[in-house]
């Protein structure tokens, strides 16, 4: 039974972190603008402002995205959770764990998850899966 659940326990997972990360950089697009959201990066004292946050803004979208379909796993999962290790450093760290203090407590989940969802194998209905499937022993190799 557990076996049977896992493959759609990874597609829920994938879509909520997914999500997350999508709906974090499309707020930072489309709801601030990128040249609020390049203040407020130097504001918080992150270095290269100018190309960290459109880089940022769009990593979490485009990130979000190959999350909830599935795709590129490791290097989408991989490049989150260094996002969020950014965060952590730049902006939540001083605040402590707590995230009701601003602590870096859900920032940390959300790096941890994108790890553990980028290297898990995707689940159901992961393009990643569904490629892996149309491999061929011949084409493997190539």
């Amino acid at each position: 039974m557990i076996d049977r659940a896992k493959p759609i326990a990874l597609l829920l997972a994938r879509v909520a972190i997914g999500a997350i990360f999508f709906t974090h950089g499309w707020m930072k697009l489309t709801q601030a603008g990128l040249a609020a959201t390049t203040g407020g990066f130097e504001q918080m004292g992150i270095p290269l402002a100018t190309l960290a946050a459109p880089a940022v803004t769009f990593l979490e979208i485009i990130g979000g995205i190959a999350i909830i379909i599935g795709a590129a796993l490791p290097v989408a999962g991989t490049l989150l959770a260094i996002d969020m290790v950014g965060a952590i450093y730049f902006v939540h760290l001083a605040q402590g764990f707590s995230v009701e203090r601003g602590g870096y407590e859900f920032v940390l989940a959300l790096g941890a998850a994108a790890l553990a969802v980028g290297f898990s194998g995707g689940g159901a209905l992961a393009v990643d899966t569904l490629l892996e499937r149309r491999r061929t022993p011949e084409t493997a190799g190539v």
